[in-house]
Order: structure tokens, then sequence, then C-alpha cells
């Protein structure tokens, strides 16, 4: 691979327009905030090239080079009007709001570029679209020959939360200064609203590092978003435990009055129904009620909505009553994200026509979320976890073109810097949802990483997202992907190493090549070991008579039971003696560290003092086994403990036969998208990403049961809210008998699951899963599978609330009696 593969060269200045000594015009009448915009040109210029561009005020450059004529249709008056004439772009203005024109017009003193806005924010987002469209390098920066550009947002709300609290991976360690960064940067690709979280949420009051108390930072955070002319909403839980007491409404407006009046801009409140909180519908509305009316004293015009997130099927219904049969005048819209009973279609047919949806999706999460990635594979789930940098264009866009329509746009659900890429995919999506999504990226790679690596960044984003895709252990395009981010690596300037951008892609790709290099080497030796057990079963070997004794039975058999078990920990062993790929795992520390001290990203509990593993800290995960090594070493303990011969070689070949169904049987590991052959899958995570009507899988992160137990035990298949997981077993025999054997694993051991075969026949009622985990077996009545066929039906309890998940299925083995 050539030295500069990935590289984009930069463009020849025959076919490009030199703006090095451009000149930016500033109408006299600019607001503040078109102003504003004008900064973030001249600064994001210099930035990337080191050009300072100057600014003149008015219509009379003293420079007859190129000109950057920047301004809203409001800002053009007097002499500033007659330029406008003069370019003959009077006529040509957006009538949209936010929207803008771009455009270049030759003059006889040279060329200009007109930024028009609509408005005010269409002047900043007309500077965003300009830093996109250009190339920029050190000391150079040039803008193609024709610019041609009228364009305004599909969908008025583009937003993304912005949590300063201790839950999330980096956002409780950012100043001001990076906090006002990361808005402009985001204003650049058309977001037009932040989110912001009140110092009570459902997390600690303080953390290791706040730079400012909470509340003097949400208010900096409100005064940020509003210099860039951005709307500020609230995310405002409900945490009290009792809102149908007088006294406890009265203390929650005392106390989010001081919130509200300390804030200087909020243009709504979002108060979740649940996740968290917990409060009846009837009682939630009146206090929001009440809530409204408290936010509209310091803030007129903001507005109030509210989810009905975590609500079982009794709550959601009286919430659809309320708002159906009232009317509800002060609530202005709802809003829809993880944790609704009901699918977002759904919602919009029972919600009245008055209230706008707003979307929630949670950008942020790969697994127990709202948009889990398809068949992920466990190696992942239990090392990467659940917060990791998570990069998914394509599936992102599948979630964005579902879901958009329904609603007025979104404001998505965020933990920190690790779902980057979703973020700025997503408001560009929102503003022009036919954009290829090849083209968002290259734009995000130049801007943020590169013009010079701008291909190669924006196609390892895609590759990372492939690397996911499939049985890990044969995907080996995940080693390719590495090599294309080292040889960027290898050739990247030292500004360009420092972007953490660019480290949080190395890191997953060196992150993922790691994984995939220990699952084989893991692989292998448990292979080796299984090989070595299973050499009890070797030819020449001989019954044990029950009144032979150990010695006599090694003479005469020629098979050591204890021995075998001997040289099995020996092959499992291996790993442990010669780790893979230490030079990725060195790297892959190195850019933890130099996360942090970028973009302050917490990797590790101790080490960077992460709230939690949980939380992005998979730094502390990056050796967590891959295979059953764990689970065989505790049975070889207990096998030794045996005291004698015949019952040690039993054990042994309980776990060569462990997954055996037998003769006529059949066995799915569901966790396992490569033996699941008889999971109902459904309609797919492309048409269906929160799989409400197609199974999915997922995976323990970390491992919740805390017990050495088998791999398959650690992911399953699952079914959401009220859906049942389905198997079925085509061309069956149909006089036999038949028995199940079934392991209930998922993240929702408290929560009861029911089995059902053909048309409601039970299997077994209501149960509770068995804590530690274990098989469970039932017998299937003849009649279940007379015709030839079976189908099986898991459940949880109908109706209930909360994130949908308990219905989850590990292994299950259907056997002939």
């Amino acid at each position: 691979m050539p030295a500069n593969a990935g590289e984009v060269p930069f463009p020849d200045p025959k076919n490009m327009e030199d703006l090095g000594s451009a000149v930016v015009i500033a109408p006299r009448g600019l607001s503040k905030r078109e102003q504003k915009a004008v900064q973030v040109l001249i600064e994001e210029i210099e930035k990337r090239t080191t050009i300072r561009w100057t600014v003149s005020e008015g219509a009379q450059p003293q420079s007859s080079g190129p000109r950057i004529l920047v301004g809203s249709q409001r800002s053009f008056k007097g002499t500033d009007a007659d330029l406008l004439r003069e370019l003959n772009l009077g006529s040509d203005w957006p009538s949209e709001a936010e929207g803008f024109l771009l455009r270049t017009v030759r003059h006889p003193s040279g060329s200009v570029i007109a930024i028009l806005g609509a408005d005010e924010r269409g002047v900043l987002f007309g500077v965003g679209e300009f830093l996109r469209k250009i190339r920029m390098a050190k000391g150079k920066v040039y803008a193609p020959l024709t610019l041609e550009i009228t364009s305004a947002p599909k969908y008025r709300l583009r937003g993304h939360q912005m949590g300063y609290r201790p839950k999330t991976n980096a956002y409780d360690a950012w100043s001001v200064p990076i906090w006002d960064q990361y808005i402009r940067e985001l204003a650049i690709f058309g977001t037009n609203a932040i989110e912001i979280i009140p110092p009570r949420s459902d997390d600690a009051a303080d953390g290791p590092h706040f730079p400012l108390p909470p509340m003097r930072m949400m208010a900096e955070m409100s005064r940020m978003a509003d210099d860039y002319g951005l709307d500020v909403w609230v995310w405002y839980p409900a945490m009290d435990p009792d809102y149908s007491d007088p006294r406890t409404v009265e203390s929650a407006l005392r106390e989010s009055a001081e919130v509200f009046k300390a804030v200087p801009r909020i243009d709504a409140v979002f108060v979740p129904g649940g996740d968290p909180g917990r409060t009846q519908p009837k009682y939630m509305l009146a206090f929001m009620e009440k809530q409204a009316e408290n936010l509209r004293r310091f803030h007129p015009r903001a507005q109030m909505w509210m989810s009905p997130q975590s609500f079982d099927e009794t709550w959601l219904q009286e919430f659809l009553e309320i708002i159906n049969r009232e009317q509800l005048r002060w609530l202005d819209g709802i809003v829809y994200g993880p944790q609704n009973r009901l699918g977002l279609s759904a919602l919009r047919k029972k919600v009245p026509a008055r209230y706008p949806i707003r979307l929630y999706p949670d950008i942020t999460h790969s697994t127990d979320c709202q948009f889990p990635v398809a068949d992920w594979d466990v190696a992942y789930v239990i090392s990467e976890g659940r917060e990791v940098i998570n990069p998914r264009p394509r599936a992102q866009a599948d979630i964005f073109r579902v879901q958009a329509p329904h609603s007025i746009g979104f404001i998505s659900y965020s933990e920190g810097c690790n779902d980057d890429v979703n973020k700025f995919l997503w408001s560009a999506l929102a503003w022009n949802p036919d954009k290829p999504i090849v083209d968002i990226l290259r734009e995000y790679s130049a801007l943020f990483v590169s013009d010079r690596l701008s291909e190669g960044f924006a196609q390892g984003s895609i590759s990372l997202e492939a690397n996911w895709r499939g049985p890990l252990i044969a995907n080996a395009s995940v080693y390719t992907t590495l090599e294309q981010f080292q040889t960027m690596e290898t050739t990247a300037t030292p500004a360009e190493l420092l972007s953490w951008r660019f480290q949080m892609g190395l890191y997953r790709a060196y992150y993922d090549a790691y994984v995939r290099s220990r699952l084989i080497q893991e692989t292998n030796a448990q292979d080796r070991a299984i090989s070595r057990l299973a050499e009890i079963r070797r030819v020449g070997a001989k019954p044990i008579p029950l009144d032979v004794d150990d010695e006599e039975m090694r003479a005469t058999n020629g098979t050591d039971p204890l021995e075998l078990i001997r040289l099995a920990e020996i092959e499992l062993d291996a790993p442990l003696r010669n780790r893979a790929s230490q030079d990725w795992r060195a790297r892959i520390l190195a850019l933890g560290e130099a996360l942090y001290q970028s973009i302050r990203m917490q990797l590790a509990v101790e080490g960077y003092q992460a709230e939690a593993v949980t939380r992005a800290a998979n730094l502390d995960t990056l050796d967590t086994p891959l295979t059953d090594g764990p689970w065989l070493r505790k049975k070889f303990a207990e096998i030794r403990k045996l005291p004698s011969a015949s019952e040690q070689i039993g054990a042994i070949e309980a776990i060569l036969g462990r997954t055996n169904p037998g003769p006529g049987g059949f066995y799915d590991n569901l966790g396992d998208v490569m033996c699941q052959s008889h999971l109902v899958r459904g309609v797919g995570a492309s048409q269906d990403p929160e799989f409400r009507a197609t199974s999915f899988v997922g995976g323990a992160y970390p491992d919740f049961s805390g017990a050495a137990i088998p791999v398959a035990w650690k992911r399953w298949a699952g079914a959401l809210f009220d859906a049942p997981l389905q198997m079925f077993y085509p061309e069956l025999e149909s006089w036999a008998q038949y028995r199940v054997r079934v392991v209930y694993g998922g993240d929702a051991p408290d929560v009861k699951i029911r089995l059902a075969a053909g048309d409601n026949i039970e299997i077994h009622p209501l149960i509770d899963k068995p804590v530690p985990i274990r098989p469970l077996e039932f017998d299937i009545p003849q009649q279940a599978t007379a015709k030839g066929y079976l189908t099986l039906s898991w459940y949880r309890p109908q109706g209930l609330g909360g994130n949908g998940r308990g219905c989850q299925v590990s292994e299950v083995w259907l056997m002939k009696k």
C-alpha cells in the first residue's frame, strides 16, 4: 500500500478560486449573532490555514481581490443594499427560515462569494456550508470556481443533548472553551438546538472532573448557545417520589424556579415520563401544568414537552386518554425516545395532531438500548461495551429515515463524545435527508481531521461500522480496517495526530483488531483443550466396570482423566503465556491516555475516574476472557474433587456433550448468528431499528451473573414488550415425543417468562428465571408436533413498562424422548 494511501491530493489551483487574500465584507447593520457568524468564519479558516482574513465594514472594500459577502436580508441597508443590486442578488434571497444562498459572482474588481442568510441562523448555517465546501491546508484556502447553493432545512429541530453530569464519558470534564467549540462545530453542520441538564438528575451531585459547579456550567452553556442563536432545551426529569402530594409539588416548583431564573435562555423544557422518575400520568400532567406556568414566569415563550417513556399499558392508556380528552393548551408537544411501549407510527396515530412529536434517539449506546447493533458479536459486547466509540453511519441513516418523517426533528440522547460521528450525521440528514452518507463523512473528516485525510477517514468510519457485522472470528476485514488507519497514522502530521476525532478512529480500529486477535487465539486454545478431553473417547478405550478401582482402570483402559485435565489446562493457559498482539494492546493504552488529554474521555475507572465500567471504560475490559475458558477451568476444579475415575470420566463426557441434543434432536445457540437456524428473525434491523417486530441479539456487559458460565449463557436472542420470541421447527416426526431444554439468560433476570407451543399450548406458565443460570427441561405435548412441525413462543408478562426487555433466551435443545 503506498505511503499516501487514503490521502486526498490538494486540488489544482487552476480549477479553484484562491481565497488566500480574500476580504470579508460585513454590512454595517449586522446583529450580534450575525457578527458571531463572521467570527466563526474568520477563526475557523485561521485554525486550519494560519490565514486571517480582514473584515471590511460596509460595501466599499479596500482590496480588488476576492471578497466574501456575509449577512442577512435585514442587515443590508443603504449603500450595502446597493451592492446586492449591483451583484444582481436582490431577487434570489432565500425565504425559508434558517435558509441561505451561497453563490460566486463575477465582478470587474474581482470575484465575490455571497453568503446570504434568510435570517440570523441562515447566516450562521451559510457560513457552515461554506466551510464544508472549501479546501484548506496550512497557508492555503481555495473555493470551487462556481458556488451556487440555495438551501433550507427539511426538519425544523436538529439538536443534541449535552449532559454536564458525572454519568457521561467526557462531558463532565469539559471547560467552557471546549463546550463553546463543540457547540460551534455542531452549528457548522446545521444543528440549531442543544439540550442541557439541571444540577439534580439521576446522577451524583458532584464529580471528580467538574471544572465548574453544575449550575454555573448550565448557565454558561445556555449563554453560549444563545450567542450562536441556537435554541436551548432543558431535560428536566421529575425525580421526587410523590407528585400527588402538594408539599412535594411546591418544593419541586421552588427548586426549578431557581434553575429557570439562573439560566439566561430556555426555549423548551422536556420532562421524561420515566428513565428516570416514575409518576402516574394524571399526577405528572397536573404537576407539569404548574411547572409550565412556573417556567413562563422567567421565559414567557418557553414550551413544555413530555414523553410517555417507561409507562406500562395502564399508564399509557391513561396518558393518551387525558391528552385526547382535555387537549392541554399548556402542553406543546410529545417526545418519542427509548422505552416507549408504542412504536412511533402507532403513537403518532393516537396522539392528537395538535401535538407535534420530537424524537429523542439514543445514538450513544450499542447494546441494551433503543437501537442495538444488529447481531453484535458477543466478543465485542463483553469487551468494548455499550458506550464504545460507535460510528454507525449506515445504521444511523436507516434509523433516521425510518423515524424522522413522523416528527418535527430531533434532539438526540448522548452520554459523551463516543457518538460524535452519529451526531453530525443526524444534523446533516435532518437538513437534507437526500445527502449521500459518504459526502457527509467527507465533509466531517476534512473539517475535523484534515483535508488531506478526508477520504481515508470517511471511508475508515464506514469500515469501522463494517467491523461489527457478522461473526467476528470470520471477519478478516477487521485487520484491513486497521491497516487503513495505520497507513493514515504513519503519514499523519503532528496536528492530525492531535485531533481527538482521529484518535478515536485509531482507538476503535486497534481495539477491534485486538479483540479479534484474542478471540482467534483463545478459541484455538479452547479447541485444543477440548481435543485433549476428547481423548477419553479414543479408539481402544474400554468400558469401565463398576467394580474396577482407579489403578486397574488406568492400566486396562489407558486413559487417565486427571492427566487429560492437566493437558487441557496447559492448552487453555497458552494465551496467558504468550498473549496475542501486545503491540496493538500497547497502542490502545497510549491512545486511551491521548484521548483523556485531548478531549477528557474517561476510558478507565481507576486510571481516568470514569463513573463505571459501563460508562465507556472499556480499557478495564480490554482483556476480558472471550471463550468458555473460565467455565472450563471451573469444571476442571470440580472434576478433580470427584472421588472416582468413572465419575471424572462421566463429568468430562458431560463437558464434551453439553450441546448435543441426541439423535433426531436440534440445538440452537440463540446468541450466535451462526447457530440459530430455528429462530424467527422478523423484518430486519434496517426496516425495524428498534426491533419491535424483529428478534435481536444481546449480550452481558459486564457479565451480570458474576459467574464462570459458558459464553452461550452470556448472550441471547430477545423480543421486546409484548411481542413473542419464536422458534420454528419444520419436518419433525409427527408421531414422536419431544422434550425441550432451555437456558434463560438475559439482562433482566427478575422478569418472569412463559413458554407456549403451537396455538398457545402452555409448556410452562410465567416462572422466575433460575438464578444462578441453569438449564430447565419440559415435555412438549404430542399434539404440538402432530402436524410435523413445531412453533415455540416465549413471552414476558404482558403490559409491563420499562425498557421492554426480559423475553430473552440463550440456548434451546429440542430432543427426542
